[in-house]
């Protein structure tokens, strides 16, 4: 309390100081003293701004060294500029709790550390009318920040050091206006003046500065031609000129502000007349700039209205039915009514039939309740063709709040609309034929079949796959492809019902739904007339193509859970369609579905197996004809199902190779493969050349080579004892390539010889330069060879057309003794087939090897009428059926 009445007096004490007028720069230093009892350790002091408001000048203190307020002298303000000179920028407390560290201290650190000062708080001090006087602030030779009594002292002292600021401005000012201006004019508005003969301004009022930029005491003396712009110093001079008539003159004119911005002036000019002759003249200007400016914005702004491509319409709130007031040259243009047919009539003349009655309900709600909206509307043009009207309006309000005027701002969106209603056409359409897609079709089939079981009526779906089409878009390109998918479309649609919904599924898939059958013979009566009809010649250009349909057909039935299964089961129905040899239809039964569920279970079991990598070899052995000698083995794939045993590669292989996955399967074969072979070889078995299956999806991938070289790098086998086989369609399909991959296997010192040689679509030229060592004739010939002499002929053939090409022949699938004979007797390098042994995994394949010492097969050696020598022993008595 006691601390409380100190400073309360304190206050008071300098108060007083203020009200008795006593010099201003006593009362600074008493405040300083004040708060410096109230803050231990704090050092006040008080810096007052310049008359410009730019910098920090007269620095205040009773306690700060006198070299540090000498070094500083006068700081401009700014929002780096130490702690005052950001305070007085921002108008706000500003503290600096650390000056050796503090970046806006940056050119007085060494002086703040010379005076061991480290922290300083600055706090603006702001005039009655916001005008910024000054700062005040306080030092400390500690860091630290305030705490909130002292931020409260710190506002108070300069609150005390304003009030004081204020007092003596105002006491001086009013000092001032008493000595030097006590005229009215001193107080007039406008700026008021006088020159004489010369041109010298010899009075001027307050205003006078403010519209010039210049003080008071710049002006007297000052020629008017200082302030007119250059090009209109000419045209002044000479109404001064003309002045001497004794009559009153008034013109325009631009000055030039001492701030370098131009500032508009109305001027009226009265000669000074003293004893009938002209002395001077008064001047009174009015500051113009503004409404200039407001003039302009206005003549833009309106220029912009009319410019503007959206239409403009402006109604009067405070009419009754809100009349147009004015509309745009844009409204002109998007409604065709002009300006004149409009103006003082409601705009509901632009709304028609198709205008949505809710869209008008709301609009009108906004109206009543004067507040902004943006709705579309369908309006009407004055020719009576419609367009899309997205339209905001807004209330304008005068300056007591009230609605005087609506602001309507119309933007055509039709293009915008035609453009949705086109995607949105696009989303349930096919691009190209017009159909709709699986999307609309989905839509139709769900409304349909509930019609359909309410009503007790059949519906069937049609999936038509369009036949050999694929080699039309290979050969003669995608556009010619187009074209014929647009015939097939209107071809097909030409036969439906009104009712019927045609989709095009996929590249060349069509599907269509028949609802509210009688019976259902009537789909399968329509799809015997769709495939002649797909039949008939497409003529595009100057090609005349021919196509056929497969068709799959399925009906609705009891039970259905979800109709798009009846997508699904014409999909696989039509599939079924195909493999009965194309052209052709067929309907959905429980065997098909049956028979695609184990192809799917079984595709699954396939992958689990991949991925378990759950397969095994076996090995065939491949004799030399002339010696008996084991020359070689085929790797033979073979897979164990857990539930159903051992599955016939014819089963599983061709499933793989549909589905892809026989790439990971011949990835593992090749790798065990050699795997295997280096044991053998690593246990004294010797080395031998293994056989490799290879798949055509496994041979046309791009890292083919590489992973090949891989997995003879990781097994330790060399090259030279590994074989791949390749089917005669692996050639067939890019030959050019496949020639050129073959030779980099024959530069790899790999082995490669064409399996089941005389079954595909060989070509001879082809065959004479391709880079491999073996062919090997199918079993297919070599099972009636010595029945069928067609078979036989053709045997002899390949046997002799490859001995004169330079390549071993192998023949396999041998199961008779007359078969061996015969091919013995006629060439044929090498020997395999259950005649000699069967495929055996590896631990049977080396008990095959001690038993023979060697060289198994061999037994009694008989003489042929050509000089070669052939086996003559027995084969083992049981048969493999799964090779």
């Amino acid at each position: 309390m006691a601390r409380t009445q100190r400073h309360l007096r304190a206050q008071q004490r300098v108060q007083t100081l203020i009200a008795r007028d006593q010099p201003l720069k006593e009362t600074l230093k008493a405040i300083c003293r004040i708060v410096e009892v109230q803050v231990p350790g704090g050092i006040a002091s008080i810096m007052l701004c310049d008359e410009a408001q730019q910098r920090l000048e007269q620095l205040h203190s009773v306690s700060l060294p006198q070299a540090y307020c000498g070094a500083v002298g006068s700081v401009e303000i700014g929002p780096d500029n130490g702690a005052c000179g950001r305070a007085a920028y921002l108008r706000d407390f500003v503290i600096c709790t650390d000056l050796a560290n503090d970046p806006r201290w940056v050119g007085y650190h060494a002086l703040a550390a010379r005076h061991g000062l480290r922290a300083c708080w600055s706090y603006p001090v702001v005039g009655s009318n916001q005008q910024l006087l000054g700062t005040f602030a306080i030092y400390y030779h500690q860091p630290g920040e305030p705490t909130r009594s002292d931020r409260r002292r710190v506002i108070e002292a300069a609150e005390l050091v304003s009030l004081a600021v204020e007092r003596e401005r105002n006491r001086r000012a009013l000092k001032e206006n008493e000595q030097r201006y006590r005229s009215m004019f001193t107080y007039h508005p406008d700026a008021v003046f006088s020159l004489d003969l010369e041109g010298h301004f010899t009075t001027a009022n307050a205003a006078c500065s403010s519209v010039t930029g210049y003080a008071l005491e710049q002006l007297i003396g000052l020629h008017f031609s200082r302030l007119v712009q250059h090009k209109d110093r000419e045209h002044i001079e000479s109404l001064y000129r003309d002045a001497d008539r004794g009559e009153a003159f008034r013109y325009s004119v631009t000055i030039q502000h001492r701030e370098n911005r131009s500032v508009s002036l109305d001027v009226t000019n009265l000669p000074i007349v003293v004893n009938e002759r002209i002395i001077g003249f008064y001047g009174i200007a009015k500051d113009m700039t503004e409404q200039h400016r407001r003039e302009t914005e206005l003549r833009i702004l309106q220029r912009s209205v009319e410019a503007s491509i959206n239409g403009i319409i402006i109604t009067d709130a405070r009419l009754p039915g809100n009349p147009i007031i004015y509309v745009n040259e844009a409204f002109e243009r998007i409604t065709g009514y002009r300006r004149d047919e409009v103006l003082g009539s409601n705009g509901n003349f632009l709304q028609g039939a198709e205008t949505d009655p809710a869209a008008l309900a709301q609009l009108k709600q906004a109206i009543a309740e004067q507040r902004e909206i943006n709705v579309t509307l369908c309006c009407y043009r004055k020719d009576g063709s419609p367009f899309w009207n997205s339209l905001y309006l807004a209330p304008v309000r005068d300056d007591s709040g009230s609605v005087s005027h609506f602001i309507g701002i119309q933007h055509d969106i039709s293009e915008r609309k035609a453009y949705e209603a086109k995607l949105s056409y696009h989303a349930s359409h096919d691009a190209l034929t017009g159909l709709a897609n699986r999307s609309l079709f989905e839509d139709h089939l769900l409304h349909d079949v509930l019609l359909a079981q309410r009503h007790g009526c059949h519906l069937a779906v049609l999936f038509l796959d369009l036949d050999d089409f694929k080699p039309i878009n290979d050969s003669l390109g995608h556009e010619v492809g187009d074209q014929v998918l647009i015939q097939a479309a209107q071809r097909l649609g030409e036969a439906l019902n009104p009712g019927d919904t045609l989709a095009r599924f996929g590249s060349d898939e069509f599907v269509i739904l028949l609802p509210e059958l009688e019976r259902e013979e009537q789909a399968i009566h329509l799809v015997e007339q769709l495939l002649p009809s797909i039949r008939r010649p497409y003529r595009v250009g100057e090609h005349e193509l021919y196509i056929g349909a497969s068709v799959g057909i399925a009906f609705l039935r009891e039970g259905l859970e979800n109709p798009v299964e009846l997508i699904q089961q014409a999909d696989m129905a039509m599939y079924r369609a195909k493999q009965k040899g194309r052209n052709a239809w067929e309907c959905f039964t429980s065997d098909i579905n049956d028979e695609v569920s184990e192809r799917m279970a079984l595709r699954n079991d396939l992958q689990e197996a991949i991925e378990a990598e759950n397969f095994e070899l076996h090995y065939q052995p491949l004799l030399c004809a002339r010696s008996g000698e084991v020359v070689g083995f085929e790797a033979l794939v073979r897979w164990k199902h857990p539930v159903k045993g051992y599955l016939s590669p014819g089963l599983f292989i061709p499933l793989a190779e549909d589905t892809g996955q026989i790439g990971p399967i011949s990835e593992w074969v090749l790798r065990q493969a050699c795997r295997d072979m280096c044991r053998l070889a690593a246990e004294g078995y010797g080395r031998y050349r293994v056989s490799v299956n290879l798949s055509p999806l496994q041979f046309r991938r791009a890292n083919f080579l590489t992973n090949l070289q891989q997995a003879l790098l990781e097994t330790g086998l060399s090259a030279d004892y590994l074989e791949l086989e390749l089917t005669e369609g692996v050639l067939m399909t890019d030959t050019a390539a496949a020639v050129e991959t073959l030779h980099q296997l024959r530069d790899m010192g790999v082995e490669v010889s064409i399996d089941d040689f005389g079954t595909g679509f060989s070509s001879l030229s082809y065959l004479k330069q391709l880079p491999i060592g073996k062919i090997k004739i199918d079993r297919s010939f070599v099972r009636d060879v010595t029945v069928n002499r067609h078979d036989g002929a053709i045997v002899q053939g390949i046997i002799s057309m490859a001995h004169h090409l330079g390549l071993l022949v192998v023949a396999e699938g041998i199961e008779e003794a007359e078969q061996r004979d015969f091919l013995a007797a006629h060439g044929c390098d090498v020997f395999q087939g259950f005649f000699f042994a069967r495929p055996m995994p590896l631990v049977k394949l080396q008990d095959y090897l001690k038993q023979w010492g060697g060289v198994p097969g061999r037994h009694d050696i008989l003489p042929v009428p050509n000089g070669r020598e052939v086996l003559a022993a027995g084969a083992p008595s049981w048969r493999d059926d799964n090779h």
